[in-house]
């Protein structure tokens, strides 16, 4: 699986691919694989980056 996460920065709309009732999240950090995300209905989560690839949003309207 090529890591995607790799490219994610701080203040980065996504979303969950198992979660999409999670709504958008702002990636807080990216530091070892483990990413911060405060997602609108699930609040704070880390994911572990190396078996979840999440999806950039680019328009969250």
């Amino acid at each position: 699986m090529t890591n995607l996460n790799s490219i994610l920065a701080p203040g980065m709309l996504v979303r969950h691919p198992d979660h999409p009732d999670w709504g958008t999240g702002q990636v807080q950090s990216n530091i070892g694989g483990k990413v911060t995300v405060n997602f609108r209905d699930a609040g704070k989560v880390v994911i572990d980056g190396t078996r979840i690839g999440l999806l950039p949003v680019f328009d969250d309207g």
